[in-house]
């Protein structure tokens, strides 16, 4: 659950959100923002033995220009369907930054559903390997779950994805795609492809179980 605006009734939130995690037997957790005004809320996460972890993420914005990389016979890029949806859930949850299957298939069913994302798989000779995700609001967007399964990294294939989110973004007449990413390195990947950093923001992540993301990174 992320939570940018102030929590005004901070009980009801975390009884609604920890009740329908636990039905769908996925880990409650709450990535909170613009922290100086929520300490009701942590407090309240706290007595109810969430942890917390205080971490820096980078916040970037496009810059509108589709990055230019050369053809690759061997890639091929499609949307996520019931058709080739296991391969794409295959793949999230064998990316162990995003936290594991028990953490993620609840999550992943949860967005197909919901149409306002929308799911990438690329196939790198076939075979399904790296896999992304869009969340669109009117005509804001951001980009996540960017990720290729290890035995396919340092290929470039995150390019190629990449470039295709934009031209996608560029079709649907999208104003503004961001793009948060979990560390200074994946930062660094971001601005080769024409994404911009335009602040730092705090953030605190409390989780009723599980790994912290710092555990996950490291």
């Amino acid at each position: 659950m992320h939570i940018s605006d102030y929590c005004e009734h901070p009980k009801l939130v975390a009884d609604e959100v920890v009740s329908y995690y636990h039905s769908r037997n996925i880990i409650p957790r709450f990535y909170i923002y613009n922290t100086d005004s929520q300490s009701d809320l942590i407090f309240e996460l706290k007595l109810r033995g969430f942890e917390c972890e205080t971490l820096i993420n980078p916040v970037q914005i496009w810059d509108k220009q589709v990055i230019d990389i050369s053809e690759n016979n061997s890639v091929t890029i499609e949307r996520v369907t019931e058709k080739n949806y296991q391969e794409a859930l295959d793949i999230e949850c064998s990316i162990k930054e995003f936290g594991g299957k028990e953490s993620i298939e609840g999550v992943f069913r949860e967005q197909f559903n919901n149409r306002l994302f929308s799911h990438y798989l690329l196939r790198y000779e076939n075979q399904a390997c790296s896999t992304a995700c869009v969340f669109q609001c009117g005509e804001q967007a951001r980009m996540e779950s960017v990720a290729t399964i290890e035995d396919f990294r340092g290929r470039g294939l995150i390019g190629h994805i990449i470039q295709f989110i934009q031209k996608d973004m560029s079709a649907r007449g999208i104003h503004t795609l961001w793009v948060f990413p979990i560390n200074e390195s994946i930062e660094k990947v971001y601005q080769k492809y024409g994404f911009i950093t335009v602040d730092k923001v705090k953030m605190v992540h409390a989780f009723l179980g599980g790994r912290s993301i710092q555990d996950i990174q490291g």
